[in-house]
């Protein structure tokens, strides 16, 4: 999986790039307001959930140690979409 990251301080660039099920794809974000700024995160939260739910699913394929780790992975990711669920609900109220 290739991620490729890049940010500017004059508005925000953000790109990535990742594979899902035998195919990659690109995306790039540029956002120069509060408002797109917002939007993005919202898509990215819910991106990021998305990948949570689907480790976990990934997980019931194996056994043991790995199996343990995903699991622990996956929790770790909830808590950071937490995290990014409550900066996104006080961003909102600004």
């Amino acid at each position: 999986m290739a991620h490729i990251h890049e940010h500017t301080h004059d508005g925000y660039t953000h790109s990535h790039e990742h594979s899902h099920e035998g195919h990659t794809h690109t995306h790039e974000h540029v956002t120069s307001s509060k408002e797109e700024a917002l939007a993005l995160l919202t898509y990215m939260l819910g991106h990021n959930r998305h990948h949570a739910e689907e480790l976990h699913d990934l997980a019931h394929n194996f056994d043991g140690e790995a199996h343990d780790l995903l699991h622990e992975a996956v929790a770790n990711l909830q808590a950071g979409n937490e995290k990014l669920a409550a900066a996104l609900e006080l961003l909102k109220e600004d």
